[in-house]
């Protein structure tokens, strides 16, 4: 028998990386917190719940337009964190370095690290750095855990969906990992395009203010929208339909998924939020979003139906239906 071995495809937030997570993971660790496989556990504490994440970032390059390493690691636990509507109340940082890595890039990534919790309004309260041997990393990995508190009468989680729901997400997708694409300079491609790395948590603050019941909040990181569409619906037992006249794409970001065959729902996103909404309260939470900096480009990309639970539909332009599945295999690899 072949030996099964870890491909670079589970870490890309797939199908692969599910199955891994409900094949091998949560048989040994499997408990209430984890097997909802949500962006944070939400935990009891008393009278009240916490928000508890954890999350590495191994992203290559190191430095590319819109951010760099520190950024994405400050920016994606405050997110997760944001995803169950918790305020978040502390980070911590820890930090792998290889034996030879400048000390001026650094300096660049902790001013990152620095600007980036100022804008989100938290604090990195512990850390810890290590170093290995030359060659035994790709210069730096960091780790940041974090911790918040979810206000009174908010329940927000993967299993939340209801029928009726509209979908809505702050702005295009897709800007981050083709980012990260051209900084490589793997396909001689140029372009303006920015990671759209950004932390979340004031947009949800202006959301709640504006409805306490929202549903679902997901960010649509590896594996992008459909993928986190998917798990959505399964989570919930509920069908999803989106339309693909709605769902904002930048017009670089599609010429450049034309050119090589990529799939912009399948895209990490790094400062977009999926958010599921009673329909009566949409146009509430639309005015609020949109009168944020990170939500100025909201829309309504679909709803959710009880017709064809745990599939997701995209309506095309012309009128038919795509079946939208996970991320199969590796689109692109160390995007975060």
């Amino acid at each position: 028998m072949k030996e099964k071995k870890i491909l670079l495809a589970h870490g890309a937030g797939g199908k692969l990386s599910h199955d891994l997570l409900k094949e091998l993971f949560l048989p040994f660790l499997n408990n209430e917190f984890l097997s909802a496989l949500d962006d944070s556990a939400i935990i009891p504490a008393g009278t009240f719940k916490i928000a508890f994440t954890t999350d590495s970032y191994v992203v290559k390059p190191l430095f590319f337009p819109g951010g760099d390493i520190g950024r994405l690691a400050i920016c994606g636990t405050v997110n997760d964190l944001a995803m169950t509507g918790a305020k978040p109340l502390g980070l911590s940082a820890s930090f792998i370095l290889e034996e030879g890595f400048p000390l001026e890039a650094l300096e660049e990534v902790l001013s990152s690290i620095k600007e980036a919790a100022k804008e989100a309004g938290v604090m990195v309260v512990a850390g810890d750095t290590k170093v290995v041997e030359h060659g035994a990393a790709e210069g730096l990995y960091i780790t940041t855990t974090g911790v918040g508190i979810i206000p009174e009468g908010v329940d927000i989680r993967s299993s939340n969906a209801r029928a009726g729901d509209l979908i809505i997400i702050n702005g295009p997708i897709g800007d981050h990992e083709i980012a990260v694409l051209i900084a490589r300079g793997e396909f001689s491609l140029r372009g303006e395009i920015k990671s759209d790395s950004a932390p979340l948590n004031g947009l949800v603050e202006a959301m709640l203010e504006a409805c306490h019941d929202i549903h679902v909040l997901r960010d649509p990181t590896r594996g992008g929208l459909a993928t986190v569409l998917w798990e959505i619906a399964n989570a919930s037992g509920i069908g999803v339909v989106i339309e693909e006249d709605k769902v904002p794409i930048g017009e670089e970001v599609r010429v450049t998924c034309d050119l090589l065959g990529f799939d912009p729902y399948y895209l990490a996103n790094e400062g977009k939020l999926v958010a599921f909404i009673p329909e009566k309260e949409t146009e509430r939470v639309l005015k609020r979003m949109r009168a944020h900096p990170l939500g100025k480009e909201t829309v309504v990309i679909g709803r959710v139906t009880t017709e064809n639970p745990g599939r997701v539909l995209l309506r095309t332009k012309i009128g038919g239906h795509r079946l939208l599945e996970p991320l199969s295999g590796e689109q692109f690899p160390r995007i975060c």
